[in-house]
């Protein structure tokens, strides 16, 4: 995050916004947009683009919580919800959602700064857990493309499996490639003449 954070306050009430501004100013230096009517809301935070968004409501349904998360971008940016009441099952949904942080009983000033610093380390934290596992998946998918072209130059050429993998690493030196990208080139050439 930015040394200077840019925050969307979604809070129809303009006492209550005006009561969370200054609560976020006291706190420090951000840069702060009110949204009073959410509808539209995934546009308007698209246009913004802000650092975090803070949704304030008083008794969400789960449709309501569900459009709320989804159109302030809880996979791209921190997101924390404040809400008055919670039926059972609401803060599961959230958090399914990617809402960072959900907290019931309302929004309280003396909270509002380690509630927003929770949520965004708690953001951060996942952030590098999809990062990871997406990651994890690319090279294990590459290592199953390498395994099936070493599997085909073996039965081609009735060679071991270290010398498959050598021949494999030679032809992606040779060619100034990536190992997985020659053995999916192989792969696909392979599917195409069968």
């Amino acid at each position: 995050m930015p040394d200077i954070i840019s925050i969307i306050v979604v809070e129809a009430d303009k006492d209550r916004a005006t009561q969370i501004v200054d609560s976020l100013r006291a706190a420090g230096e951000c840069e702060i947009r009110i949204i009073a009517e959410p509808t539209a809301l995934a546009r308007q935070i698209q246009d913004m683009q802000p650092d975090v968004v803070l949704i304030d409501i008083e008794n969400p349904s789960r449709d309501t919580l569900e459009e709320l998360a989804l159109a302030s971008g809880p996979m791209e940016r921190p997101v924390a919800m404040f809400v008055d009441r919670s039926e059972a099952g609401l803060s599961t949904a959230a958090i399914e959602a990617g809402v960072s942080a959900y907290v019931v009983d309302g929004l309280r000033p003396d909270r509002l700064k380690p509630i927003l610093d929770a949520a965004i380390a708690r953001f951060r934290m996942f952030q590098r857990m999809r990062k990871e596992l997406s990651e994890t998946k690319r090279a294990l998918e590459e290592r199953k493309v390498i395994d099936r072209a070493k599997g085909m130059i073996m039965k081609a050429r009735g060679v071991g499996e270290d010398e498959a993998y050598a021949i494999l690493r030679k032809a992606a030196m040779d060619q100034g490639k990536r190992l997985a990208d020659v053995a999916q080139a192989l792969v696909t050439a392979a599917g195409l003449l069968l």
